[in-house]
């Protein structure tokens, strides 16, 4: 004689489901802010991303002459260098300790920069303190070559955004669209030296997830990008072998045709739209 299904084994009838879902409370509306496209296609690709405040050591909101002043501070890489020593003292500092790859009088006129800003102060002894402590550089690098992409390349960009993918860690740094496409930029702003491999394992996690028509990863230095950092990234791709990485121009290296490294050397945001252009060509149809 067949055993019979314990009641435990049993599924729940037409009924039963029926009447659990009519007394179930409604599933909540998540509505998105109208405009942000980037936003708009996470969302299309199933994720209810959000954006995070950014870490920085100046109003997120500021604009004006103010903002334009400090974008063309930022777009030296002598001041950003400084800048990001200034913010890793933590408190208290003399502008020759901000970093080793300046002289004493140019480092005091970035600090009098800071200073006329409103991001410092200055203090007894010659010293300075930046007005708004903030725990990393990485949060105003962002926060730039966000306002350059939309100002060099008219993008829609969304930074800061809290991916909430399942099993895909850290945030993504900058989102742009543009022709219907996603773009995905990775924001470095230390030396090579401290790029860890599991930073780039989790990077191409959340390209994996998000699929985006076009990648970039950004390093915020002038150092050569051949001796670590393109062998870690070569080592994530799932092509085996992976292809040798092309050099576009300058430390501009395509590892596909979709992805891109890149540094700062001459002029980072330039590098990038090199990037942008190799990858929005390497989308187009095929010429006659």
């Amino acid at each position: 004689m067949t055993e019979q299904p314990s009641t435990e084994d049993e599924l729940p009838t037409a009924k039963e489901l029926e009447l659990s879902e009519a007394h179930a409370p409604p599933a909540p509306r998540v509505l998105l802010t109208p405009g942000n496209e980037p936003l708009a296609m996470l969302a299309r690709r199933g994720f209810q991303a959000t954006i995070a405040p950014l870490d920085l050591p100046f109003p997120a909101d500021v604009e004006g002459a103010r903002a334009e002043q400090l974008m063309e501070r930022l777009s030296h890489y002598a001041f950003r260098l400084f800048l990001r020593g200034a913010i890793l003292r933590h408190g208290s500092f003399a502008p020759a300790e901000a970093t080793r790859y300046l002289e004493e009088p140019q480092a005091r006129a970035f600090a009098e920069d800071l200073v006329s800003l409103d991001l410092a102060a200055r203090e007894d002894g010659g010293r300075y303190r930046l007005l708004r402590p903030a725990a990393s550089f990485g949060g105003t690098l962002e926060w730039y070559v966000a306002r350059e992409l939309r100002g060099r390349f008219a993008l829609d960009v969304a930074v800061g955004v809290k991916f909430h993918a399942p099993d895909v860690g850290g945030d993504l740094d900058v989102v742009a669209t543009a022709e219907g496409k996603l773009i995905y930029l990775e924001m470095k702003s230390s030396p090579p030296k401290h790029l860890a491999p599991d930073e780039v394992g989790a990077f191409f996690r959340r390209v994996r997830a998000l699929r985006p028509h076009l990648a970039i990863f950004v390093m915020d230095t002038a150092l050569r990008l051949s001796d670590k950092v393109l062998p870690l990234l070569q080592a994530e791709l799932t092509l085996q072998p992976p292809p040798p990485p092309r050099r576009v121009l300058r430390d501009v290296w395509a590892l596909t045709p979709h992805l891109y490294v890149v540094n700062a050397r001459q002029d980072l945001m330039s590098n990038i739209g090199i990037a942008l252009a190799e990858g929005f060509r390497a989308l187009a149809p095929a010429g006659p």
